[in-house]
């Protein structure tokens, strides 16, 4: 049996921006509606298809409530993230030779640094999902490339900070 679409379970448009109290109000409504206790004496089907949709219904609550959750559930993940950007190559591997030297000043600038990149792609979503929902064609590809960015910055800024 196929997963089902979160958006469509939800009653909700496939978007990128979404009214979060309209999630939050479909949400409470459906747990409502399927939650297993409501189904405590029906049939041992009727039960388990009631605890299976309860399931996807938190499931898709949670991915839904998240923007980039949401974006990578709606594009389908976020694309290559072990291999840095190629115009971050030089810096990357900068910092790398940072962490290996152990040199704290250098950590501390790569840190600032890719931490300030994180934030600037973080700013760049929303204007690229609101062309995505605009139905732009190229929009879904820069949004992969940014959820990639993004993810791999992340990680970077993750290890630098755990030094």
């Amino acid at each position: 049996m196929a997963a089902p679409d979160y958006f469509e379970f939800l009653g909700l448009p496939r978007r990128l921006n979404l009214d979060a109290a309209e999630l939050q109000r479909r949400f409470y409504a459906l747990s409502r509606e399927l939650h297993p206790d409501r189904f405590s004496r029906a049939p041992a089907a009727e039960r388990e298809r009631a605890l299976s949709a309860s399931a996807v219904l938190n499931d898709a609550y949670r991915t839904l409530r998240d923007p980039i959750a949401r974006a990578e559930y709606a594009l389908g993940g976020a694309g290559d993230t072990e291999q840095p950007p190629p115009e971050l190559l030089e810096e990357v591997f900068e910092a790398n030779e940072a962490l290996a030297d152990s040199d704290a000043d250098e950590i501390a600038a790569a840190h600032r640094r890719f931490s300030a990149l994180l934030a600037e792609t973080d700013t760049s979503l929303p204007a690229l999902f609101a062309r995505y929902d605009e139905g732009e064609p190229a929009a879904a590809d820069e949004i992969r490339a940014a959820l990639a960015r993004r993810r791999f910055l992340k990680k970077l800024v993750g290890r630098l900070e755990n030094v």
